[in-house]
């Protein structure tokens, strides 16, 4: 946990940009796997871990916006449970290291959630993402689970938003410290790469390295030789020769902070010519992106600077054609370039996700329903204190081609049957993770390979 004063601080700011009523906050709960004495690794909220810092199953905190207090509410444990479990602090001794005197049990919470409600004061809270918390807003305050999500407040989403969007200097610690725990996983999995082995050994390995260093993942691994699908969490495939490996991993520190790579390693200890080529016209990308970020740059032009980029690239080597600016205006580029160029992260690796992307990345205005641009998470004005992912790829899907070469859509940008020769090849991807300050921008944590050099040096040790 951080000092108490900084858990603190931020209470004190989320009263300030929030107005009348009670802020609940809700704690996670023990989720089992298939009976309650077995159940899933424990992961604390991330907005309760901010504001409260307490990484315990069973709490919950309230925020009295009218009278300026905090509150902790959860349950002692009993003999027995220490039995199992060992000695546990108490509710009023884990509230005293986030700053917080008022404690009191369940029981008495719902009692003060009971009274307010008939005082109809205003119960502020966040979007609920588990059962266990429609279930206690149901019994608590009387919002039906099929009303829960209707009921959050847009008031208190949008000041957690802002405020946990900049990151403060002990989270930036703490995040540059996940950061150089990924950096190793990568490495780890770079020396290893070879034909004959199987992506889970790479995975494995990778998680090891997490584990190894105090860590967690942050979210599930992508080890996959079929870069081209997005979220490819299958580890089945034994890797061969010519096949180029797309690693996405990252670690979560001991605070849960999220680090958030991606790296591109030939199978063979060098890349081939194609292999070259997209990785080059990748990487070339990812440059612009990073040398476009600084305070006062919308990251939608930052996206768009990677897609045109890419566009540029990859009309040099004959994939696409004609004029570039119109063809990503067009959203053509979105045939091998899907997704958005990053995202925020933090406490979470897409950060504040579960408090709906219109606000973290767009500040409350609405999304293209372009292919592709759609699917950018951060679309918003940068600030110092932002920590995001810089992220542009190249993916040939050969669903995705087949479906558009029927079409004919945008025959006059994509040259389909150039493209019928990469259609098998996958996908690449560099990410690395950067804080944006006021000078401009700094890459958080040590270096991790990405020239082709570096990456055929490591990838042969």
């Amino acid at each position: 946990m951080f000092d108490p004063r900084i858990y603190a601080e931020r209470r004190n700011r989320l009263k300030q940009r929030t107005r009348s009523g009670l802020i609940l906050l809700l704690g996670n709960e023990e989720s089992p796997m298939n009976y309650v004495d077995n159940p899933f690794h424990f992961r604390q909220d991330s907005s309760f871990l901010y504001f409260f810092g307490l990484d315990s199953p069973g709490l919950a905190g309230i925020i009295d916006l009218d009278e300026g207090k905090d509150a902790i509410y959860g349950n002692d444990l009993t003999l027995e449970d220490i039995v199992w479990m060992g000695y546990q602090p108490s509710i009023k001794e884990k509230a005293s290291r986030a700053g917080v005197e008022q404690t009191g049990s369940i029981l008495q919470m719902e009692e003060i959630l009971k009274e307010a409600r008939s005082q109809n004061r205003k119960i502020h809270f966040l979007p609920p993402y588990r059962p266990e918390h429609y279930l206690k807003l149901w019994r608590w305050i009387g919002i039906g689970p099929e009303k829960a999500d209707d009921g959050t407040s847009v008031e208190l989403i949008k000041s957690v938003v802002e405020q946990r969007a900049i990151k403060g200097p002990e989270e930036v610690d703490q995040i540059e410290e996940a950061v150089n725990i990924s950096v190793d996983m990568h490495l780890t999995a770079m020396r290893m790469i070879k034909p004959g082995i199987m992506e889970t050994d790479v995975a494995t390995a990778v998680h090891h390295a997490a584990l190894a260093a105090g860590g967690a993942l942050a979210y599930p691994t992508i080890a996959t030789v079929h870069g081209e699908t997005l979220h490819n969490h299958f580890h089945g495939h034994r890797l061969k020769e010519g096949d180029i490996f797309l690693l996405d991993a990252g670690a979560e520190n001991r605070m849960h902070y999220a680090g958030d790579l991606s790296s591109s390693v030939p199978v063979d200890a060098k890349f081939t010519q194609q292999q070259r080529e997209i990785y080059l016209v990748a990487l070339e990308a990812h440059k612009a992106a990073v040398g476009a970020l600084q305070p006062g740059m919308k990251h939608l032009e930052v996206h768009l600077l990677a897609c045109k980029t890419l566009a540029l690239g990859l009309k040099e080597i004959g994939l696409m054609r004609g004029d570039v600016e119109e063809a990503v205006r067009e959203g053509a580029h979105a045939l091998f370039f899907p997704c958005g160029v990053g995202h925020m992260m933090g406490l979470d690796v897409h950060d504040m996700e579960n408090l709906g992307e219109i606000y973290v990345g767009y500040e409350g205005k609405p999304k293209s329903t372009q292919f592709g641009l759609k699917s950018l998470r951060l679309a918003r004005e940068l600030q110092p204190g932002f920590v995001l992912t810089i992220e542009p790829g190249i993916y040939f899907i050969p669903q995705l081609i087949d479906r558009w070469r029927a079409e004919k859509k945008f025959a006059e940008f994509i040259n389909y049957d150039r493209v019928e020769a990469y259609r098998n090849f996958g996908g690449v991807r560099n990410e690395e993770d950067f804080l944006i300050t006021p000078e401009g921008h700094r890459l958080l944590g040590k270096p991790k390979p990405k020239t082709l050099e570096e990456v055929e040096s490591v990838s042969r040790l």
